[in-house]
């Protein structure tokens, strides 16, 4: 029944978004329905704002007037969301609810996928792709979030970084 759980959007008044979540909750808990209803998130960013009195960290919706809602998608979860006060609809054509697709998922950033590497910073690592495939060099830096790794190969006998995929490099 997991692979059913599909994202979907629901669009609310702005600034209700919060209300809007916790009252989705709310109802799952009270009819039980957490099998059908998995999770309800606010996409947010955290951004720092310059003021008078110096830096500030603040999050901010990175879509104001919209919850997105994990769900199976049936007539009873579509009508428990819809009929919350302050959700105007889904996302999708007239009454039809359009799930958000992988890449669109991944973009968002709501579904946090960990990864694991075999090698760490320090490690010597031989690229298996690209235009420097075969050649072997040092692992200066992981960026595990963005799914990049900058390696230093020695080229023409200079140490040169290059930044590549995760994917591109295996350990020795």
């Amino acid at each position: 029944m997991a692979d059913e759980l599909k994202w979907y959007v629901a669009h609310t008044y702005s600034g209700y978004e919060n209300t809007v979540a916790v009252s989705i909750e709310q109802a799952v808990e009270n009819r039980n329905m957490h099998d059908l209803i998995a999770e309800v998130t606010i996409p947010l960013e955290t951004v720092t704002e310059i003021t008078d009195s110096g830096p500030k960290t603040v999050e901010r919706k990175v879509f104001p007037g919209y919850v997105l809602v994990k769900m199976i998608m049936t007539d009873e979860t579509w009508h428990l969301v819809r009929n919350i006060r302050g959700v105007t609809g889904f996302v999708g054509a007239a009454n039809k609810a359009i799930p958000l697709t992988e890449e669109e998922i991944a973009a968002l950033g709501v579904e946090k996928r960990e990864v694991v590497v075999a090698y760490k910073v320090g490690d010597s690592v031989k690229i298996t792709d690209g235009a420097l495939a075969t050649f072997i060099g040092t692992v200066e830096e992981l960026d595990t979030e963005r799914g990049k790794v900058r390696v230093v190969v020695s080229m023409f006998g200079r140490e040169t970084p290059v930044e590549l995929e995760l994917d591109q490099v295996e350990t020795i």
